[in-house]
């Protein structure tokens, strides 16, 4: 990859960087190459839901959208991100990209909380599939000009979305709600980036609205367990 490859598609691969340098992270501190077990991912960031709505550890949400579970979770997640978003960077802006990509993310990881409350969840599907739900609606909009491009597409999400739903079943710390919450999200981000891109402001605020509710709700969830 040269210096103008990088610059065409800055946004997707310096998340892939990011992803990268917290995966070495990861191997440097657990001394463990090929799977992470479910302890060292919840000390190093991951989404644990009583850390995170009993001891108000919210970061683990941002933080463990850049966590993964293997090797071969880290690689599906960094191909599909380098296919779908480098799809992404010619169609959206940079900062509509970033916005789907970590609000799908966060729900992705709220949601996670919400089915698997004890559950130990890392990895950036979430985000990742919200923006190859970005991608669909932004084609849905624009498929009578983009028709050939739109059939490609399909075919290309439908192998990277098989691929994807195995990995999820093949690791339990990856999250299945969160891959379709996240999906749902991006589908509504890119609907408006696409078609009503002034109104983008208000996905980002009822978002955080959407965000805050939840959060608040969270800590009730954990009262039975108690």
């Amino acid at each position: 990859m040269d210096i103008n490859e990088f610059k065409r598609y800055k946004v997707t691969y310096s998340i892939s960087i990011i992803i990268i340098l917290t995966y070495v992270y990861t191997i440097i501190m657990s001394g463990n190459l090929l799977d992470m077990q479910s302890k060292d991912l919840a000390e190093y960031g991951a989404i644990f839901g009583p850390f995170v709505a009993l001891k108000n550890e919210w970061y683990r949400i941002i933080v463990s959208i850049f966590l993964h579970g293997g090797l071969i979770h880290l690689a599906m997640n960094i191909i599909s991100l380098v296919i779908v978003g480098r799809a992404i960077e010619h169609y959206f802006k940079a900062q509509d990209y970033i916005i789907i990509y970590l609000v799908s993310g966060i729900i992705g990881g709220l949601a996670s909380i919400y089915f698997h409350p004890l559950s130990v969840v890392v990895g950036a599907s979430g985000a990742i599939f919200g923006i190859f739900g970005a991608l669909v609606a932004f084609f849905i909009v624009h498929k009578k000009e983009l028709l050939y491009q739109f059939k490609e597409l399909m075919n290309n999400v439908a192998v990277i979305l098989g691929i994807n739903l195995l990995i999820g079943l093949a690791f339990p710390s990856i999250d299945m709600s969160a891959h379709i919450s996240g999906m749902i999200v991006g589908f509504i981000g890119g609907l408006i980036a696409s078609k009503y891109n002034k109104f983008m402001v208000l996905y980002v605020l009822l978002s955080i609205v959407i965000i805050v509710s939840i959060c608040e709700y969270l800590p009730n969830l954990y009262l039975e367990y108690i």
